[in-house]
């Protein structure tokens, strides 16, 4: 029984919720899976906090999300509500401290950042600046950030910095008038 778990367990990390309904699944004795959980656990095999903390860490570096969309990712994953508050009260807090003192930036707003900075493609795509504001609002809401979260992230989408244009792009000038090289005139 306890060789069953721990299979389990090599294949990815589990909450001690998650692991108890595989193997009720798998058929074993209440008994016997009780004191499995508590053996792992003791062994530290078994770690609700441990797997809260490396979940928001993953999720940050993989699939940013908001605080809302991975306190509902957590608790779909059976980790307690106190475990999933202590958890993002310590992303937090490590946000602040490798932020300093003079630059209050929440955890949030840096994963958001994130993923705008991977769906830039999608953004360039459009011409105005609004719409790019309101794709990126979009797309912040859908992956669960705070409405004000995401209003100050996709409020930063339109103001582009000098770096950032091309230089097919004069900044004075909308894309769609820009002349291309070779592209012959219309109309």
């Amino acid at each position: 029984m306890l060789a069953a778990a721990v299979r389990l367990l090599e294949a990815a990390p589990r909450t001690v919720a998650d692991l108890r309904r595989r193997l009720v699944r798998a058929a074993w004795p209440p008994s016997l899976i009780e004191g499995a959980l508590e053996r792992l656990i003791e062994l530290g095999f078994l770690d609700d906090e441990a797997f809260a903390r490396n979940w928001l860490g993953s999720r940050d570096r993989t699939r940013p999300r908001g605080e809302r969309a991975l306190r509902v990712e957590l608790r779909r994953k059976g980790v307690d509500a106190d475990t999933v508050t202590g958890a993002l009260d310590d992303r937090r807090e490590s946000a602040r401290a490798s932020a300093g003192d003079d630059d209050p930036v929440s955890p949030d707003e840096v994963a958001a950042g994130r993923l705008l900075a991977r769906r830039s493609r999608s953004l360039e795509r459009l011409a105005d600046d609004r719409a790019r504001r309101q794709w990126a609002y979009a797309l912040l809401a859908r992956n669960g950030f705070d409405p004000d979260v995401a209003a100050r992230v996709a409020g930063r989408v339109g103001q582009r910095a000098p770096a950032d244009i091309g230089p097919d792009v004069r900044p004075d000038v909308e894309r769609a008038d820009v002349e291309r090289e070779g592209e012959p005139e219309l109309g």
